[in-house]
């Protein structure tokens, strides 16, 4: 049975997605049998790993509001052992239409659960919001993790992210825990920074993964390319960082 992590922030550009795509590409080459599911209709996740938005015909709208299974959405990479379910901006109309709907908040869950045997980790990428997609795959996940920015309104949203993770692990799913807040373009020239990671860590204690992930141009530049940093760029101090990350998540973290 595998471990399903939710990539989880509201605020948008503090890493998420990369988080989420550099995590999964890690886990492969590690051997694990991964599944990343794009869960943000902006689809980043899914063309960061080369996947033709274009070419997609079914997407985690057919899932979500159809019922389709996972088997006729999900896509093979050009990783081995790395498969993605794709997102398309359909989805945006997930957001509407799912309000509608029976058993609204489980609708993710209850799907994965026919394919998690497959799989040895399942990562969720999710929108940068606290919307029905995100409450989705709060309601599906074992674990999340949330990337926050080192700059100066990091902490600033997380206790309501904190809030609404307490709300779904009380009335959704009461195994939900919080696998580790993970520091994003950490810039070592800058005091900011240093004064975000101390007091992150100050707050949150061992919540707090030890590996931090440096501000860096490669890893910037990786998504255009449609690769992992792993593959665009693996002696960078970006590939470093993650593949660090992913071995703190292969460790239990905490």
């Amino acid at each position: 049975m595998s471990i399903v992590y939710a990539t989880v922030n509201q605020k948008g550009g503090v890493g998420k997605t990369t988080t989420a795509v550099n995590l999964a590409a890690y886990l492969a080459t590690f051997g694990k049998k991964t599944l990343l599911i794009d869960s943000d209709p902006q689809g980043n996740a899914t063309s960061g790993l080369g996947v033709d938005r274009e070419s997609i015909t079914k997407c985690m709208y057919d899932i979500i509001i159809n019922g389709d299974p996972f088997e006729s959405v999900i896509k093979n990479t050009a990783i081995s052992g790395l498969d993605i379910a794709p997102a398309t901006p359909r989805l945006a109309g997930a957001e509407v239409e799912l309000t509608e709907l029976e058993m609204r908040e489980s609708r993710l869950k209850n799907l994965l659960n026919g394919i998690r045997e497959r799989y040895e980790y399942i990562l969720i990428d999710c929108p940068p919001s606290l919307s029905l997609l995100t409450i989705n795959s709060l309601t599906a996940a074992d674990q999340v993790i949330i990337p926050i920015q080192c700059e100066y309104y990091a902490l600033e949203g997380l206790s309501q992210l904190i809030k609404t993770i307490d709300l779904v692990r009380k009335s959704l799913n009461p195994d939900l825990r919080i696998c580790g807040i993970l520091l994003t373009m950490y810039d070592s020239r800058t005091l900011l920074s240093e004064q975000v990671v101390e007091e992150t860590r100050r707050h949150f204690g061992g919540k707090v993964f030890k590996t931090v992930i440096p501000r860096n141009v490669r890893l910037a530049e990786a998504p255009s390319f449609g690769q992992p940093i792993i593959f665009y760029d693996p002696s960078s101090t970006g590939a470093v960082a993650y593949e660090n990350l992913s071995r703190e998540v292969l460790d239990g973290h905490i």
